[in-house]
């Protein structure tokens, strides 16, 4: 059986990973340069897109954030912290679900990038999603934190 330890520090490390990725797409957009894109997709055509933003925002920047949050209830103890850490990663997976879908069947392109990120999002999904489900609290709704 995998314990609690090692599923939250394989998620600290997709964080981590997850992290880099946002990063890089949120320095490319605010900078204005094009994307490092192998493997024949169109980075460029995908990050200039109408679905490069929401509500004006570029959605790297709402990445950043989503896995600054899911890193942050990683390190800190407590149910609290796991149902932040799973309910972002959840909405993270649906709204990079959606992207994905844009890219295939609207913008008919495909960002190496964004792939990247939906597959970071999804196994985050799974095992924040899971450490919840699997965490022991007691009478009083607190869980134990195994360091």
């Amino acid at each position: 059986m995998i314990s609690d330890r090692r599923l939250r520090l394989v998620a600290i490390v997709l964080a981590l990973i997850g992290l880099g990725v946002a990063s890089y797409l949120t320095y490319v957009h605010y900078e204005d340069i094009r994307p490092v894109c192998g493997l024949g997709g169109d980075c460029v055509k995908v990050q200039t897109s109408e679905w490069s933003k929401l509500a004006g925002i570029p959605v790297a920047v709402l990445g950043l954030v989503g896995y600054a949050v899911i890193l942050v209830s990683l390190l800190i103890p407590g149910e609290e912290a796991l149902i932040a850490g799973a309910l972002t990663a959840l909405i993270g997976f649906g709204f990079s679900a959606y992207l994905t879908y844009r890219e295939v069947f609207t913008i008919d392109a495909i960002c190496q990038w964004c792939v990247a990120s939906a597959i970071i999002m999804t196994l985050l999904a799974i095992i924040t999603t899971t450490r919840l489900l699997l965490s022991p609290g007691d009478e009083r709704g607190a869980i134990p934190y195994v360091g």
